[in-house]
């Protein structure tokens, strides 16, 4: 059973003076159960507006919307306790502590105390849970939203931008909490996020979109094979005299550990010849694989 599903799903926004914007163009969409899925696109895609469609928050023009196999909105009410989200800067109050304010959502929600500390620990929180809010840095803050998210047990989690403006040391907590988060197999992480090497570390599978629809969706693996850069890796004992042999003929060469990268190679066998030719042989050959971040710039890019 999918954890999401959205079917020729389309959203239209009318704006008074101005003409009418299509955020989601018959959009399909599937999220299987279980692991990190990225969730890209540029801005405008209509990334934020399926989650807010996900929600209940926005009522699609048409389509058909699934959440964790219920109808959406129909039955929203029936599954939205499964659903944890964190899709702005979480509010909390800044004079209470981290644990205080959770404290007062698990009431709210009827969610026992107990749970609170399982997630402040799952967050990594615990030693700093009795500090006010106002004194956390912005990476604690997240980690306390994500906390709260979490407060339900959801089966499935909503994450847009979660390492929004942190410094190097706060992506790499919340990478690493993401991570830990999909692994169990027990929640479907759905990551919406422009840090495109993040998603590549975290993500089991992707989807791409592209002015409201979804343009290329499966494991990362898959979505980026056959995709090349056009670039390959060369070790060869004359580097010097290979680079000079290369850009001669046109080649563009930058210099790589151990060796050297020669961009726009059409035919791999042609950069092979022609150092043969004047007699360098080569050590290894090896064709630069695409990563997200070229195949998202690839896929995205307006036509030319």
């Amino acid at each position: 059973m999918p954890a999401v599903e959205l079917h020729a799903v389309t959203k239209t926004y009318t704006r008074l003076g101005r003409p009418p914007r299509r955020a989601l163009d018959d959009l399909h969409l599937v999220v299987g159960t279980g692991g990190v899925h990225g969730f890209l696109g540029p801005n405008g895609s209509g990334k934020t507006t399926t989650i807010r469609v996900l929600l209940g928050l926005v009522r699609p023009d048409a389509g058909e919307v699934r959440l964790l196999d219920r109808p959406v909105p129909a039955e929203l009410p029936q599954v939205i306790g499964s659903v944890g989200a964190l899709v702005e800067t979480p509010l909390f109050f800044p004079g209470f502590s981290g644990r205080q304010n959770l404290q007062l959502l698990a009431a709210t929600a009827g969610i026992p105390r107990s749970r609170v500390e399982e997630v402040l620990k799952t967050v990594d929180l615990r030693n700093r849970a009795t500090d006010r809010f106002r004194g956390y840095s912005l990476g604690m803050k997240q980690r306390l939203g994500i906390a709260a998210a979490l407060l339900k047990s959801p089966r499935l989690l909503l994450l847009d931008e979660p390492s929004n403006g942190l410094d190097p040391a706060g992506i790499r907590d919340v990478r690493e909490l993401i991570r830990r988060l999909g692994s169990d197999g027990s929640t479907t992480v759905l990551l919406s996020s422009h840090l495109l090497a993040e998603i590549e570390q975290v993500a089991d599978s992707v989807s791409i979109m592209a002015q409201g629809r979804c343009i290329a969706s499966g494991p990362v693996a898959e979505v980026l094979a056959g995709r090349s850069t056009g670039d390959v890796r060369i070790r060869v004992p004359a580097l010097a005299e290979a680079t000079a042999v290369l850009t001669a003929a046109g080649f563009a060469v930058t210099p790589a550990p151990d060796g050297l990268l020669v961009h726009g190679v059409a035919d791999p066998g042609a950069v092979t010849r022609l150092l043969a030719e004047h007699g360098h042989y080569l050590e290894e050959l090896t064709p630069v694989s695409a990563d997200l971040e070229s195949t998202f710039l690839a896929l995205t890019a307006p036509p030319a």
